[in-house]
């Protein structure tokens, strides 16, 4: 981002882009309790005044995604049960919509494992070599975008997370995890604009998304 400060904080039509995730999720009333895992040397998070919201809990963050996600279902251990559905979202996508969640909780409750909202792959995908020459082009057909949130049952999803990182696999998600241990996540067709700020660029079109979002509530 080349930026000073932790991308999460910041701004996005006049709030830190954490602050547009947050009041996206508190704004869905299933979600009974949300944790935030923050890096231990945050700095930043006493000035956002939502982090103090009663049904959030923070949690402290670990040196690897995965590291950080699993924080986080201890804390949530401690006041859910094992067989309660939890959601894993990246703070870093404002844009995710009410309707996508609602759809993935309605197409996962009555699953026994669980999955992930997700698109389809409609670009060409090209396999580049160490060089940056293409090596082959990767037929699409079958491929999709991962996104978040992801939800799984909470015991599950700890164990599955806990067994990886023991066992040093690549967990770059949670549907990953739950793939190590043999078990098959559903792909939930989300939206595409519920993007990962990663990029400069990607603050204006995540502002773009939330402004044209914001009409489209308008209109309903």
């Amino acid at each position: 981002m080349n930026v000073d400060i932790p991308k999460q904080y910041l701004e996005i039509r006049g709030k830190p882009l954490m602050v547009h995730t947050l009041e996206r999720l508190l704004d869905f009333p299933l979600l009974e309790t949300i944790v935030v895992v923050l890096d231990q040397d945050d700095e930043h998070y006493p000035e956002i005044e939502l982090l103090r919201h009663p049904r959030i809990r923070l949690a402290n963050g670990g040196s690897q995604r995965s590291h950080s996600v699993l924080n986080g279902l201890r804390v949530l251990l401690d006041m859910a049960d094992a067989n309660d559905w939890v959601l894993v979202h990246d703070v870093a996508r404002p844009c995710v919509r009410r309707a996508d969640l609602e759809w993935l909780v309605d197409q996962l409750r009555d699953h026994s494992v669980g999955g992930l909202l997700a698109t389809p792959v409609t670009d060409t995908i090209k396999r580049a070599g160490v060089d940056g020459k293409v090596v082959k082009t990767v037929t699409r057909q079958g491929l999709w975008h991962a996104l978040t949130p992801q939800m799984f049952r909470l015991g599950l999803l700890h164990d599955a997370m806990a067994t990886a990182i023991a066992s040093e696999l690549p967990v770059t998600d949670e549907a990953s995890a739950i793939e190590y241990s043999g078990r098959h996540p559903v792909l939930v067709e989300g939206h595409a604009d519920n993007i990962k700020v990663t990029r400069g660029t990607d603050l204006a079109l995540a502002s773009l998304y939330i402004e044209q979002q914001s009409k489209l509530i308008e209109v309903s």
